[in-house]
């Protein structure tokens, strides 16, 4: 039988059958050997989004017997501590074609840079972004906040402006997201879950508060899980991230996943040799002087790409 990954943690993942394969509930299922094939390096075998074959073992029991090759794999490198290895690659989600990078513009503060590498990973995973910006009602006007997404628009990153609160910009969003097979992705306190309560009002969800001396978010999703939302479409929604490490790109590669990058590439007079930080005829420094890169987005730039260097 084939089914969707809904939800999992260790060796246990709740799975939806298929259409047509005459179960009609969900069936919590352990993986047989508990290792999968080729899912070493992996922090988790599964993640919500994935089809697996499985066999019933138990009324509402089974056991995953394998995985169906991933069209879409969203992923950061997970660099945790105690029981959760450093250098390990964690799977956010499976198949998805939409990636929703959550930012606020104060409460938490907004971070420009935590969003760059969302959409580094997302255009390295072919799978297209949409920052939502939630809480717009908090600080409409922030000169700061709307230059920044302004210049993500202007390299051709779609932007929303949405508040779960007073529900400006829900609709629009709504419509965003039908017939769409979508994760949310932000970090901790920037109101996901009160997003996902305003997509599906009927869901019981768990609402923090913030960290007032930190001004940041608590944990309230513990584990990520596919729902579906009301009037159409799909999401994953996943626990708030602190930290966001790219996973899978080379240091030289960097700058074929930045739209405004990638046309430059190759083009300095030092080659595909530059380091794009001090040499002269550097054309990714000639397009910060002239505006045409940010100057936040090159010093993004910078440091994924010495993570990169340090991870391979």
């Amino acid at each position: 039988m084939k089914g969707v990954v809904i939800q999992g943690s260790r060796n246990i993942f709740t799975v939806k059958p298929e259409a047509g394969e005459g179960i009609q509930t969900e069936v919590s299922c352990h993986i047989k050997g508990k290792i999968l094939h080729n899912s070493e390096g992996y922090y988790n075998p599964l993640a919500p989004g994935d089809i697996v074959r499985f066999e019933p073992t138990l009324p509402n029991q089974g056991r995953i017997l394998g995985v169906e090759p991933r069209k879409t794999r969203f992923t950061r490198l997970q660099k945790g501590s105690g029981s959760q290895a450093a250098g390990e690659i964690q799977i956010l989600a499976a198949n998805v074609d939409l990636l929703l990078c959550v930012t606020t513009p104060a409460s938490p503060p907004f971070r420009p840079r935590f969003l760059d590498r969302l959409l580094v990973q997302a255009e390295y995973a072919g799978i297209a972004p949409l920052i939502i910006c939630n809480k717009a009602d908090l600080a409409p006007a922030d000169p700061d906040v709307e230059e920044r997404l302004s210049d993500f628009v202007r390299i051709g990153y779609p932007v929303v402006k949405v508040s779960a609160l007073t529900g400006a910009g829900m609709d629009a969003l709504r419509d965003l997201l039908k017939n769409r097979f979508s994760v949310l992705v932000g970090q901790s306190g920037v109101g996901k879950s009160s997003l996902i309560k305003a997509l599906i009002p009927n869901l019981e969800v768990k609402i923090g508060p913030l960290n007032e001396k930190y001004d940041r978010g608590t944990h309230t999703t513990a584990l990520a899980r596919l729902l579906e939302i009301s009037g159409g479409g799909r999401i994953i929604d996943t626990p708030g991230v602190r930290r966001f490490a790219t996973e899978g790109l080379a240091s030289e590669d960097v700058i074929a996943y930045m739209p405004e990058f990638a046309p430059l590439a190759g083009t300095c007079t030092y080659g595909r040799s530059c380091s794009h930080r001090t040499e002269p005829g550097c054309k990714i420094l000639e397009g910060v002087t002239a505006g045409a890169i940010h100057e936040d987005r090159y010093a993004s730039f910078l440091r994924i790409q010495a993570e990169a260097a340090r991870q391979y």
